[in-house]
């Protein structure tokens, strides 16, 4: 199957551009209740695989070791605007290790946050390794080497062997062999990992609703992930990021993981509707980040019930604004979500 149809970009009342993509929603019994497109197209996860890259790290006993705490956890799993709250707790991390800033193999990158980006341009004020959207990502897996006698010079490489471990973390949540997982090489340059649709939907409802096959020490690792990100949305993403709009609104509900190019992930916890949870794999086919993706992802929450048919609708429709900021259009989801109902 080719991908379909999830978002149009309409101005005035005249379509102008469409979003195609893949979109899977399985439970945590290994049934599909939507599926869109074809859930066998292989892209990289991106940065939706933080919340599986610490959970060797969790499971090691390095968070005990090094005393972090569950705000540093949720930054881990995060993609921060590299706002303040964000770069001091990176901070903090390193610290607590005896590391700085620049022991971070992650490179340097304006905050996403326009606001403190315009501030540091105004007090021409340099951006730092902890500035990047991945520095508590990074300064976990310095964390984790050096609990493991890891070389904390190569912890980025894939041959290092926290970076193995990671790569057998994912291969066991998203129920793919490890050695048919293609590696290359993230933003932030750590490894980052293809996989289907159909496996990153499979991976993120183990997170959330963690199977009989996964001993206590992963089961509580999974807890960890899960509570840590939905009590500081605010640190996985950042102020207006999609991560933190979504947790916030769904507060307890479900945990959400954007990544580059158009990749979303969410768990669904279980509740008297669902369950065994559900796991939401969302690809845009053409990469979009910035018009399709927040459109449908908060319209799929909407159709499953988890958010009521208002909330946060000046994301989705999300306005087509002219230069002076004035509405001529609307980017709306196009797709219709027919849910075979779990069993009861």
């Amino acid at each position: 199957m080719q991908a379909e149809i999830l978002a149009r970009v309409i101005r005035g009342e005249t379509g102008e551009s469409i979003h195609r993509g893949h979109l899977l929603i399985v439970d945590g019994a290994g049934r599909e209740l939507v599926d869109i497109g074809d859930a066998e197209t292989l892209a990289f996860i991106r940065s939706s695989a933080k919340p599986f890259q610490i959970i060797p790290f969790l499971t090691s006993g390095g968070a005990e070791r090094f005393g972090f705490l569950e705000s540093e956890i949720a930054l881990a799993c995060a993609s921060h605007s590299g706002e303040r709250i964000h770069t001091v707790l990176a901070e903090k991390m390193l610290k607590k290790i005896g590391l700085a800033e620049s022991d971070l193999h992650c490179g340097a990158h304006r905050p996403f946050n326009e606001a403190r980006a315009e501030e540091m341009i105004r007090a021409d004020e340099k951006p730092t390794q902890l500035h990047n959207n991945c520095s508590g990502k990074h300064a976990a897996m310095l964390a984790h080497a050096l609990a493991t006698g890891a070389d904390l010079t190569t912890y980025e490489l894939l041959e290092n062997p926290i970076q193995q471990k990671i790569l057998e973390t994912v291969a066991d949540f998203t129920e793919t062999p490890k050695d048919a997982i293609p590696t290359a090489i993230d933003g932030c340059s750590a490894p980052n990992f293809a996989l289907s649709v159909r496996a990153m939907a499979r991976g993120f409802v183990k997170l959330v609703f963690p199977p009989a096959s996964f001993d206590d020490e992963l089961r509580e690792a999974c807890r960890r992930v899960v509570t840590a990100m939905m009590n500081y949305p605010e640190l996985v993403g950042g102020t207006e990021r999609l991560d933190t709009l979504l947790m916030q609104a769904a507060r307890g509900r479900l945990v959400s993981k954007i990544g580059a190019e158009g990749v979303w992930l969410a768990g669904v916890l279980p509740s008297p509707e669902y369950k065994k949870g559900l796991g939401i794999a969302l690809k845009i086919e053409d990469g979009d980040d910035q018009r399709a993706r927040a459109v449908v992802a908060i319209e799929v929450l909407r159709r499953l019930g988890i958010f009521a048919p208002q909330t946060l609708a000046n994301y989705s429709p999300l306005p087509v604004r002219n230069r002076r900021g004035e509405p001529v259009g609307r980017v709306e989801a196009a797709f219709e979500l027919k849910i075979e109902a779990p069993p009861a």
